[in-house]
């Protein structure tokens, strides 16, 4: 018996992984996360798969799941959105696990920022504009931001970042991040990146506050903000220079 840990993705069935689908396919029981995971995902369960939604339960509940199919000899299937190795929530899942010497398994899957970068059309990377992605969010109920890593830290790096987990403090974002990036900065909140019913919002820091009053974004939204999400003058990467040496071109 394993537990099999699955990154859904950012929402599309089609965009689960072949091993994750299979996977799922042989597994007897499912955990989903139903509020980010779409229900045209569970069509690759097999007929009579138990079925258990994961929103409303405790952790403890969660762990009761896992410990029932373990006894039964039951493989598996936990499915979290995006992909698992960030804000995941797998790592306190695992380590109950451990303790009970029940096998697991992870099977990565296409996060949020991928998605997002696919439905803006966008290299979130632009030579000798910036070549780094930032991965954070902001301080909310679930877990707080570590004093090192404040927002203004890595705005003052330039790069591209990708702020999680925050729209609902846009304004506190925009605040911090103008003095760094000046308010004509690109900045684009993609939500529900790949659903029937995904938003694609775009604006600067001085105009973003305005455009997401007037739409219909409420969460799991993606806020993206760096001057690579609107450079169209940039040298081209050297890769394909025709007098960049390379062993694979004669």
């Amino acid at each position: 018996m394993t537990v099999h840990f699955i990154g859904a993705g950012p929402g599309a069935a089609d965009l689960l992984t072949v091993r994750g689908r299979d996977i799922l396919a042989s597994c007897p029981v499912c955990l989903y996360a139903g509020s980010v995971v779409p229900p045209d995902m569970l069509k690759f369960c097999p007929p009579g798969a138990r079925l258990i939604d994961t929103a409303p339960l405790t952790l403890d509940q969660i762990e009761a799941e896992y410990v029932k199919a373990h006894e039964a000899g039951e493989d598996v299937a936990r499915l979290h959105s995006g992909d698992l190795s960030i804000y995941s929530a797998v790592a306190e899942q695992t380590r109950r696990l451990d303790r009970l010497n029940i096998p697991w398994r992870m099977v990565p899957g296409v996060p949020a920022f991928a998605a997002a970068a696919s439905l803006l059309g966008q290299e979130l990377t632009v030579p000798g504009v910036t070549q780094s992605l930032v991965l954070t969010r902001m301080t909310g109920r679930a877990s707080a931001m570590p004093e090192k890593e404040k927002l203004a830290a890595f705005a003052a790096t330039g790069a591209t970042l990708a702020v999680h987990l925050a729209i609902h403090v846009l304004d506190k974002i925009v605040e911090e991040l103008t003095p760094f990036y000046g308010a004509d900065c690109p900045v684009a909140i993609v939500a529900r990146a790949t659903w029937p019913d995904e938003v694609v919002l775009r604006g600067t820091l001085g105009t973003i506050q305005n455009v997401f009053e007037q739409s219909p974004v409420e969460r799991t939204a993606l806020v993206l903000v760096g001057p690579a999400l609107g450079h169209k003058e940039f040298r081209e990467s050297a890769l394909y220079d025709p007098d960049y040496r390379r062993r694979f071109r004669s």
